[in-house]
């Protein structure tokens, strides 16, 4: 239950990060706003064509007796357009993230350094730094698709399906959510995806913490606009402690209380290597 806390208090303290830096505030809502705009025209184009798209794919419906074609077409409208809205949450703070990579990577180098020590990056071009958050996306969303189809077959499950399922596909969402946006910060220690997620896997709680209440408010897609910015910065002080924040070349002091972290003292990360992390 401490780490569930501890994770909405990370979420709480970076939104009050931005608030307190409105010019970072603003900076943050950029990407958020391109990608709302793309996506609520391609939500309105597909919405326009939807009728279209169920006529050309059911064509083998053209010779049947009213109303079955209008309601097989109908349905598969419905159920198109539902799709479309499901992966557009699925995939806004993936592509918010490419979109504005430059701008949160700024956004979180800058509140690492207020809390005092700001790891160097990996020294990448920012085409490679693109190319790397692009496939680790994907890796995140087929997982998260993965995990997505086995609870929407599970919610036709009586009384489960209507109660505990929905709380499950909340916590889910929640911690792939916190995969994304800690991925920034953990990009920045050159941390591979494979480990960002056994990381978490870790503390299961602190990163449902941290996304699940992000993912209730990321539904409302103005919502998502406005807390994304709090939402990078937040992720930027979770991986400080999750990963260890280097401070005058020693890690961060975590609260008395605290688990170490499983690479290193006081949660350190370290490339795999050598016992001194080099390579």
């Amino acid at each position: 239950m401490g780490d569930l806390m501890t994770g909405v208090r990370y979420l709480g303290q970076g939104q009050k990060w931005v608030l307190r830096n409105g010019r970072w505030f603003g900076f943050g809502l950029l990407p958020a706003l391109i990608t709302l705009v793309l996506y609520t025209a391609a939500l309105v184009a597909l919405g326009f064509w939807a009728d279209d798209l169920a006529a050309w794919a059911t064509p083998f419906a053209d010779d049947w007796s009213s109303p079955w074609a209008g309601l097989l077409r109908g349905t598969f409208t419905v159920l198109l357009f539902a799709g479309g809205l499901l992966m557009a949450v699925l995939t806004f703070t993936a592509v918010t993230l490419l979109v504005g990579d430059p701008f949160y990577e700024s956004l979180s180098e800058k509140v690492e350094e207020s809390e005092g020590g700001c790891p160097e990056g990996p020294g990448i071009p920012l085409w490679r730094g693109l190319w790397i958050s692009l496939c680790d996306s994907l890796y995140v969303l087929v997982r998260a698709l993965a995990f997505g189809v086995v609870l929407f077959l599970l919610g036709f499950v009586p009384v489960a399906g209507q109660t505990v399922v929905p709380v499950v596909a909340l916590a889910v969402s929640g911690f792939f959510l916190t995969l994304e946006l800690a991925s920034v910060a953990m990009q920045r220690r050159d941390i591979p995806v494979r480990e960002r997620l056994r990381l978490l896997r870790g503390r299961k709680a602190l990163a449902v913490g941290f996304g699940a209440p992000l993912a209730l408010c990321f539904l409302v897609p103005l919502a998502a606009v406005l807390l994304m910015p709090g939402a990078v910065a937040g992720a930027a002080l979770l991986v400080r402690d999750l990963a260890g924040a280097p401070a005058d070349g020693e890690p961060a002091a975590r609260e008395p209380g605290q688990p170490q972290g499983p690479h290193g003292p006081q949660g350190m990360w370290t490339k795999p290597g050598r016992p001194d992390g080099t390579a």
